[in-house]
């Protein structure tokens, strides 16, 4: 769908006015490459997406990887002795998570093309917030399988969504930076948990009867609400709908015609069993969520981290610091992968290069040496190998011809993984196999190393659809002109002129804009 061209031709004037001096030519240099370039109308329009679309997800993300991160840090800050857990029953806990989360991904892409984001993720944030609340009151391991079951519900939307909407609003000068800004939310999450739970353990275990654990549940339940409510009036919902306060019509009609130009396809509501078909039988879907599959394995060694320091005989405080600080060290990494591979624009090298250096941390937890040093610095900065972000803009961008092919296999990286990580913890990274794991980390190690393959399969692919997709906008371009060029006519002075009718001068009209 394209903008009107009458309503769009209201834009055109103030959508040329460029203010340019030193300060855009800073920004283009630290920021979007192309911000020089924007005009003044389009750098306010990302501003005020900046401040609010990213507001809304980071803050989601952050509460999200805090829920996920507490269960660990609850874990061995004395959950595991209150309600007697023993055996596998904690491995089960992130089993029923992972299981009910895969479930639940293709749905919740599906459900947003047809109901607004905003209340969808608005819904979602509060009924995990429900049952963030409900895990301080747990009893038993039965009970945390239960609230685990239902948190894993609601949080499944968020990611998945999340990056959706985002590829909906940016370009792709744009887009790489703000997944990574809303992606280091996790780690930021997670870490967050680590040093609070650190100092609720230290200040707050037993205060009021209730032990440490307990608070950090509670403390996560009351910051998680305020944020569900924000979605409701911030988010954005996608161009074509959008009904936020703080965008203008004129900004709205940009949107679109920024989505237009970037060749971001509008979101049509349905998806027809022929496209779903077609969507099965490409290239994408065969490697893009296999490729997302080895890579997500090929992390999960840092889920391991505070058991190992737990049988290490560190203290609780340190069980909680030392991850926390490594997610703060996955920070600046994960946000210079995006910002490099939008100033290059190349998201393969920013996908295969973390991957290569991660072959070190795996491969020395795969061998498991004597040094305890070596061993605990693997750990460390195991995060600096993560590229989802990188990875999802990459799946954005080579999918931007349709929306819903994008939120299917966005939805669809994310259930083959969690299908697989439901499972395989409970064969490879069984409690009583730790804190060694002689099945699990040599699994990471490989997988890593199949991921690296995929990447440049998926490279040279890309590469093939890129020349596709030259060739036929040539073939459009030389078309368009040669019927351009038939439809001039002599009016008596020497000039030629088009003669349309008035749905060609619509066509043209919009053209024109864009292309302005």
């Amino acid at each position: 769908m394209l903008a009107d061209p009458e309503s769009t031709a209201g834009i055109t004037v103030a959508a040329r006015t460029s203010t340019k001096g030193k300060w855009q030519k800073f920004v283009s240099l630290i920021w979007d490459s192309d911000y020089y370039e924007k005009s003044d109308a389009e750098r306010k329009l990302v501003f005020k997406l900046d401040c609010a679309l990213l507001t809304c997800l980071c803050f989601g993300f952050l509460m999200k990887y805090i829920d996920q991160t507490n269960l660990a840090n609850a874990y061995v800050s004395g959950m595991k002795e209150d309600l007697n857990i023993t055996g596998n029953q904690y491995t089960y806990m992130t089993t029923i998570y992972n299981a009910v989360y895969c479930v639940m991904q293709i749905p919740s892409n599906m459900a947003v093309l047809y109901v607004r984001p905003s209340y969808y993720l608005a819904a979602c944030e509060l009924g995990w917030a429900a049952f963030t609340f409900a895990q301080a009151g747990a009893r038993n391991y039965q009970m945390m399988y239960a609230f685990r079951f239902f948190v894993a519900l609601f949080e499944a939307a968020f990611q998945s969504v999340g990056y959706f909407i985002l590829g909906s609003w940016y370009t792709e000068k744009e887009l790489g930076k703000r997944i990574a800004l809303v992606f280091v939310a996790g780690p930021a999450g997670q870490a967050f948990s680590g040093f609070m739970q650190a100092g609720i353990y230290t200040s707050m275990n037993g205060l009021a009867g209730l032990a440490g654990w307990r608070w950090l549940y509670i403390i996560c339940g009351i910051i998680t609400v305020p944020c569900g409510l924000m979605l409701i009036w911030i988010l954005p919902d996608y161009p074509h709908n959008t009904k936020a306060f703080y965008l203008t019509e004129e900004e709205r009609e940009l949107a679109i015609a920024r989505c237009a130009r970037n060749g971001t396809k509008p979101i049509t509501g349905l998806v027809p069993i022929p496209m779903l078909k077609r969507i099965l039988r490409s290239w994408h879907f065969w490697l893009l969520v296999p490729a997302y599959l080895f890579y997500a394995t090929g992390i999960q060694s840092y889920n391991y981290f505070t058991i190992y320091l737990k049988a290490a005989n560190y203290s609780v405080q340190l069980r909680n610091v030392l991850p926390a600080t490594s997610y703060v060290l996955q920070i600046p990494f994960e946000f210079s992968y995006g910002w490099i591979s939008d100033r290059i624009g190349s998201r393969f090298l920013l996908c295969l290069i973390p991957l290569l250096w991660g072959i070190f941390p795996t491969g020395v937890l795969a061998v498991w040496p004597e040094s305890n040093g070596l061993k605990v610095a693997s750990f460390m900065v195991m995060g600096t190998m993560f590229i989802t972000h990188v990875f999802i803009t990459w799946l954005n961008e080579i999918c931007r011809d349709s929306p819903e092919e994008r939120g299917f296999l966005i939805a669809s990286t994310n259930t083959l993984f969690f299908a697989f990580n439901a499972w395989l913890p409970t064969v490879i990274f069984l409690q009583t196999d730790g804190p060694s794991f002689r099945k699990g980390f040599p699994t990471v190690f490989a997988s890593n190393i199949i991921a690296c393959v995929f990447m440049v399969v998926i490279w040279r692919f890309h590469k093939r659809q890129q020349r596709q997709e030259a060739t036929t906008l040539r073939m459009t371009e030389e078309e368009g002109v040669a019927g351009m060029e038939s439809g001039k006519v002599d009016d008596g002075d020497g000039e030629g002129k088009v003669v349309v009718d008035g749905e060609g001068e619509k066509n043209v009209a919009v053209v024109s804009t864009l292309l302005a």
